[in-house]
């Protein structure tokens, strides 16, 4: 047996909190994108939000997502490979793991346990 092929994707607490518990999961990204973010390896997790969302203000929730269990399609485009895309919404038993993204007082994303 393999090992899943897991990778994160960070979503706000507050969207994460009112998506249907029962519907797959759609992000905004998806509508205005055509895809949803993710980033494997919980380091570069932690850059990528320090990156792009540190000096946005509220909690964020990290999505453990095993894209095996995924049917909807995605690749890895980007050079470095490790930013999976997926290119429709993610199936509820795809999603493994959400666990609260640790911020320090200056909205800093910190290590989280993966």
């Amino acid at each position: 047996m393999t090992a899943p092929r897991l990778t994160y994707h960070l979503t706000p607490k507050d969207w994460w909190d009112a998506a249907d518990p029962d519907a797959p999961l759609r992000s905004p990204s998806l509508a205005s994108e055509g895809f949803m973010h993710c980033t494997d390896g919980a380091a570069e997790m932690v850059a990528t939000a320090n990156r792009h969302y540190a000096a946005v203000s509220g909690a964020f929730v990290i999505l453990t997502v095993d894209l095996d269990r995924v049917t909807s399609a995605w690749r890895v485009e980007d050079p470095g490979r490790i930013y999976p895309h997926i290119f429709g919404p993610i199936d509820r038993v795809a999603i493994v793991a959400a666990v609260d993204a640790p911020r320090g007082p200056d909205g800093t994303f910190l290590p989280f346990r993966a």
